[in-house]
């Protein structure tokens, strides 16, 4: 889905406030109520947001969206940690990218370096690199889930444990304010389990509306991974456990 720049708008406020309201960003954007309604309808047609009576609620809990809705929730945030951890892989390594919009933004960034072995189980990367000579890509067997490309199974995380690689970039759906990093589906929770296990250093990356929500399946702890880029952290835990656990954050929005 393609957003206008009021729809983008309409979604950040969703975004920070939890919920908005048709006769408030009528009044916000000076267009009618009926304007603000068809926004409304296709952010909500789209999965990006919740219909409630008189507006939209932005979505939380247990409740996950649908991939490509996700790609339009903090686009910008995204591509600038996507940068932020490229940065810190060079040429000639050797990298896990495991599922995820916030993933899928490294792997765009990765795009000029050079002599890179990748190992994915999100078929998306894979078939972007697959078109530079300059980085081999291996991707991994197991369950394809139609909603994401994303490779699951016990299938996937038996072939990510014959690696030891250099670099992890991993995501996460939410994450707790005791440092729990959740994700949705058990199967993918596998996945990165192990990609974490067999790598030399972690990178999470996850931008600030993961502090917002919630979800039923553990990863690990935040204390597991060498570094965490996002755009803002707005928990004092986080920072906390970042700075015992020598976990190196990096806040994109205060470069």
């Amino acid at each position: 889905m393609f957003l206008t720049e009021r729809q983008s708008e309409i979604l950040e406020l969703a975004k920070a406030n939890g919920r908005v309201l048709v006769e408030e960003l009528a009044t916000r954007f000076s267009v009618t109520p009926q304007t603000i309604r068809k926004d409304l309808n296709d952010l909500c047609d789209a999965q990006v947001l919740t219909r409630i009576h008189g507006g939209a609620t932005f979505p939380s809990g247990t409740e996950n969206v649908k991939y490509e809705a996700r790609r339009q929730i903090a686009a910008r945030e995204k591509q600038a940690i996507g940068v932020a951890a490229a940065s810190l892989i060079p040429n000639n390594a050797s990298l896990f990218i495991n599922i995820g919009t916030t993933t899928e933004a490294v792997g765009e960034a990765l795009l000029d370096h050079h002599e890179l072995m990748v190992i994915t189980n999100n078929i998306n990367v894979a078939n972007r690199l697959r078109l530079l000579p300059a980085i081999e890509v291996v991707i991994s067997g197991g369950v394809v889930r139609s909603s994401d490309g994303g490779i699951v199974g016990e299938a996937a995380v038996d072939f990510i444990r014959q690696f030891k690689v250099d670099y992890a970039v991993i995501g996460a759906s939410a994450i707790d304010s005791d440092g729990a990093l959740l994700d949705f589906d058990f199967r993918e929770v596998k996945v990165a389990q192990a990609i974490i296990a067999n790598a030399r250093h972690v990178i999470l990356v996850a931008d600030s509306t993961k502090f917002e929500r919630t979800a039923p399946v553990r990863i690990g702890q935040i204390s597991q991974v060498h570094t965490f880029i996002t755009d803002f952290c707005p928990l004092t835990s986080i920072k906390r456990i970042c700075a015992e656990s020598n976990v190196k954050l990096i806040e994109t929005s205060q470069a």
